[in-house]
């Protein structure tokens, strides 16, 4: 499908399906072949290193695009359909850049696993005739997982991310402040060995000032966490970040949470 195209400039992000994909579409093209990652402040800056780096050890090119969907209102506003403007504002800067090097096809990594997910991003992705050949070529998230595996690429069992935006109930206004808060609170987690991680960033109290962390890890780690000495770094490294309460889901991480509060939820939910 890829030497169909010809050439291609892969959406990249450094996640599992955009990694396989830009790694297939190098050892199949070549020199034909481009990813391009998107620079945001929604994008962890671990996240950006390590997509960089992977791009090093496999010796793909990534080129870094800075993106602007933070002047975008509709995207600032939080609605349930965020990821719409935001993809639209990435294919709108990634036109161009196929247009000067002579490339025919935009492809992102929308696998078949996505089929039937409220996946507002797709319909921006459609209106640019971006291509989704990991979809269309009927390879699922366990698919691309074990072939990952196969190419040794580390993101094999890298576990599942979205942005950090997505960390904002809808509705509510997302902020460079909040992002900034929810990406240091992820990392101390993260540090602690909590990898299956979210922060959700709510904002309490009679003026909505107060903010509040509810996190959502593994259910198998839930204990782990609630350890004396485990929990008290937690509680004290979220508050030095700025958090007043800071909460834990008993539910523990699980696909879509965010998407919850929706009247009609999608199933199955998008990963959030």
């Amino acid at each position: 499908m890829l030497r169909g195209y010809g050439s291609v400039l892969v959406a990249y992000s450094g996640g599992v399906d955009s990694a396989f994909l830009a790694r297939v579409a190098h050892d199949t093209l070549g020199a034909k072949a481009l990813s391009v990652i998107a620079d945001t402040p929604s994008l962890p800056r671990r996240e950006l290193a390590e997509a960089l780096q992977l791009g090093k050890e496999c010796g793909f090119p990534v080129r870094v695009v800075k993106t602007n969907e933070f002047s975008n209102a509709d995207y600032v506003a939080n609605p349930p359909n965020r990821c719409y403007f935001c993809k639209h504002e990435l294919f709108d800067k990634l036109v161009p850049i196929a247009n000067a090097e002579g490339i025919g096809v935009i492809v992102h990594g929308e696998n078949a696993s996505d089929i039937g997910d409220f996946r507002p991003g797709a319909d921006a992705a459609a209106e640019f005739q971006a291509r989704a050949p990991l979809k269309e070529a009927g390879l699922t998230k366990a698919d691309i997982r074990a072939l990952s595996a196969m190419l040794g690429l580390p993101t094999a069992n890298k576990p599942q991310m979205a942005c950090l935006s997505s960390r904002v109930p809808y509705g509510e206004t997302v902020t460079l402040q909040a992002l900034a808060m929810i990406e240091a609170a992820e990392n101390a987690l993260w540090n602690l060995g909590f990898h299956d991680v979210r922060v959700r960033h709510h904002r309490g109290g009679a003026n909505g000032t107060v903010p509040l962390a509810r996190i959502e890890v593994a259910p198998d780690q839930i204990a782990r966490l609630t350890e004396n000495g485990v929990r008290e770094t937690i509680v004290n490294q979220l508050k030095e970040i700025g958090y007043t309460y800071v909460a834990l889901d008993l539910q523990g991480y699980r696909r879509g949470s965010a998407n919850e509060v929706l009247p009609t939820q999608p199933a199955p939910a998008v990963a959030q």
